[in-house]
């Protein structure tokens, strides 16, 4: 879908949403929204704040950027995941389903994709439940991490042996 299209979709998504839930529609939260999906990935609010700045012609406080995603995220547009200690968001709407590595010593994020994976979950048989998505984290160290830990590790023990 042409991201064009999908803004226009969201658009009215937000719209409907915000109708139904008696919350004002503002140029503020359209303009969040139409940024939030010219993102690319994850992102925090500092990240989305900087970018509205850098926006001519809309300068808007942290305070309406959380309290925008937090109906962005109800609206089910808008999804929030904790990886470690910091939260980051990303658009939910047309995206496809992937997973997230997360490394526990830099704290990289990286996305993947595995048919494979996604079958298994999406195929699973569970009790008086029915699956609308999920989010799969897997923890551990990346290769840049890994290598710089075994150059550590050697360098101790060359060390010792002096």
């Amino acid at each position: 879908m042409e991201i064009q299209n999908v803004k226009n979709t969201v658009r009215q998504i937000f719209t409907e949403y915000l109708q139904a839930n008696g919350h004002r529609k503002t140029p503020e939260r359209y303009a969040i929204l139409d940024t939030i999906y010219s993102i690319d990935g994850h992102f925090d609010i500092d990240t989305l704040y900087l970018k509205m700045m850098n926006q001519e012609n809309f300068r808007v406080s942290r305070a309406t950027l959380y309290n925008t995603i937090i109906l962005l995220i109800n609206a089910r547009l808008v999804i929030k995941h904790q990886f470690g200690h910091s939260s980051q968001y990303e658009r939910s709407y047309n995206r496809e389903t992937h997973h997230h590595q997360i490394c526990t010593q830099c704290g990289k994020v990286e996305e993947f994709q595995n048919e494979a994976l996604q079958s298994a979950i999406e195929n699973t048989k569970l009790k008086r439940f029915h699956l609308s998505h999920y989010s799969l984290y897997i923890y551990g160290l990346c290769s840049k991490c890994g290598r710089m830990n075994k150059r550590q590790k050697s360098n101790n023990n060359h060390k010792k042996e002096k």
